[in-house]
């Protein structure tokens, strides 16, 4: 079943449920280098509203999007999301 709502990805930002492909923590070099990468090509998209970043959001457009909430918070919403949906 395909997701449709959003995801709260902290501070008052969203995406779109249906839209991403990954949730990953940020500590390791190829994260670096993914965040490094979608800097240069206008992917990045920052939403840690100033805070360290704790998870990078990876969407089917090729966009990464930077949160500063915990990855594993993140995907218990997006699980949480799926659950809803299957009611």
């Amino acid at each position: 079943m395909q997701k449709t709502g959003l995801l709260n990805i902290g501070f008052g930002n969203y995406v779109i449920s249906a839209r991403v492909v990954a949730i990953v923590n940020p500590a390791s070099s190829p994260m670096r280098r993914l965040r490094e990468d979608a800097k240069d090509s206008q992917r990045l998209v920052d939403a840690t509203q100033g805070r360290k970043t704790r998870s990078i959001i990876i969407t089917d457009s090729g966009h990464v999007v930077l949160s500063a909430i915990q990855a594993e918070t993140i995907s218990q919403r997006f699980s949480q999301d799926d659950d809803d949906d299957d009611k």
